[in-house]
């Protein structure tokens, strides 16, 4: 017996916002489709979800596809359905956004996908309405980082606080008072201060510090 015969069939796709910090700047890996329709237009990269995989898994799947890496910090930005989104057909896309150290990030990978890093605040049009997807990414992952610590995924293991400073900016979209971001720092005790030091910066350097997952997992007071 065939249900839902008349109804009319109605596609649905994942898009991959991804996002990196490089260069004291938030950025999002963006290529030029290579399909119809839109082809040549700068797009988000997605697919299809496949008929023996939920949303969750075409995410990951699509993700993996990408950027040759497993198990990265995912999280769901919400359906776009309009009628017209798509020319080529009825499609209804639900977006994920991810979260990367660029450093981690094969060169050759990016290469074979044909993706670049860009800007966040220097982004073109891209096709249909992947420009509102970013913006509510970026808006969910503000919102996230105000209450959990998502932004040490987007950083080396070791860090600087000054980068660490850059980070929440690009992200926010402000300047912070240097002085002020240091003392919340300083009261997080699952920032650990080591015994190296960065020295790329000038010859005195500064020091590194790492995340400690388990010191974070029982402070249940964290808010920056």
């Amino acid at each position: 017996m065939t249900y839902y015969s008349q109804h009319s069939k109605v596609w649905v796709s994942v898009d991959c916002i991804i996002f990196g910090f490089d260069e004291g700047k938030l950025k999002v890996l963006i290529g030029r489709r290579q399909m119809d329709p839109g082809r040549g237009e700068w797009s988000l990269y997605g697919g299809f979800v496949a008929a023996d995989e939920n949303i969750d898994e075409a995410a990951s799947r699509t993700l993996s596809e990408l950027t040759g890496l497993r198990n990265l910090y995912m999280r769901q930005v919400g359906a776009f359905g309009s009628v017209d989104r798509d020319p080529g057909e009825r499609v209804i896309s639900i977006a994920y956004y991810a979260l990367i150290n660029v450093k981690d990030y094969d060169e050759r990978v990016r290469m074979e996908h044909s993706v670049e890093w860009m800007d966040v605040n220097g982004l073109p049009k891209l096709y249909s309405d992947h420009n509102e997807m970013i913006r509510k990414a970026l808006k969910l992952m503000r919102q996230k980082l105000r209450t959990e610590p998502i932004g040490f995924r987007l950083l080396p293991s070791l860090f600087t606080l000054t980068q660490l400073q850059r980070l929440y900016e690009a992200v926010n979209g402000e300047e912070l008072d240097k002085r002020n971001f240091r003392k919340r720092i300083k009261d997080m005790d699952f920032i650990e201060k080591t015994e190296l030091i960065d020295k790329t910066g000038s010859k005195r350097g500064a020091y590194l510090f790492r995340f400690n997952r388990k010191a974070y997992n029982e402070d249940p007071n964290f808010k920056l």
